[in-house]
């Protein structure tokens, strides 16, 4: 199915097209946007932001990678809504603005994270474009710096109960399409 999947090109969306697994996320960069969809068809969507820097797959970029991938593992499922999160583990606090003042430069990795894993050889998996090695991650951020623009440092930044809502949906393994 993965060999399937990496050589189907999408038409049109909000229609299932050949070769396009029944379920998967669709992440549109240019439109800052999420879908979930379902047996072909988009049950729901989700405003996101992605890298300021824009769509890219080499190491140390930035850059929000593009092509297929799938959700490798997912963390935080018992943790409360704005739990913070330091290399992919809980710090035991909860975001607020006094917290956001006393790290003012802290990339925040809040409420549940869905790792990535490129499922492209050369594109966005093995070596120096490898998404699981970059740490690619849909992640929870602080609410107030979702603002429909591509502001993250590579990752798919989501409202922590958006994020929170989705990680309830779906499982390890589902396939997700990044696309400019």
């Amino acid at each position: 199915m993965v060999n399937e999947i990496c050589v189907a090109t999408q038409e049109s969306r909000g229609q299932r097209m050949p070769n396009f697994p029944a379920d998967y996320l669709d992440i549109s960069i240019a439109e800052q946007k999420l879908d979930l969809v379902k047996q072909g068809r988009i049950v729901v969507s989700y405003s996101v932001s992605t890298a300021l820097n824009g769509p890219g797959e080499q190491m140390g970029s930035e850059c929000t990678p593009t092509g297929w991938h799938q959700i490798r593992a997912k963390i935080g499922a018992t943790q409360p809504l704005n739990s913070v999160f330091v290399g992919r583990r809980p710090t035991g606090e909860i975001y607020n603005t006094s917290l956001a003042r006393k790290h003012p430069d802290r990339d925040w990795i809040l409420s549940r994270i869905l790792w990535l894993g490129g499922l492209e050889p050369g594109k966005n998996r093995y070596g120096q474009v490898d998404s699981s090695w970059r740490y690619i991650y849909i992640h929870g951020c602080p609410d107030e710096l979702m603002t429909g623009k591509p502001e993250s440092h590579g990752c798919v930044r989501m409202i922590n109960q958006d994020i929170v809502e989705l990680f309830e949906q779906v499982n390890v393994g589902m396939p997700i399409y990044i696309h400019i």
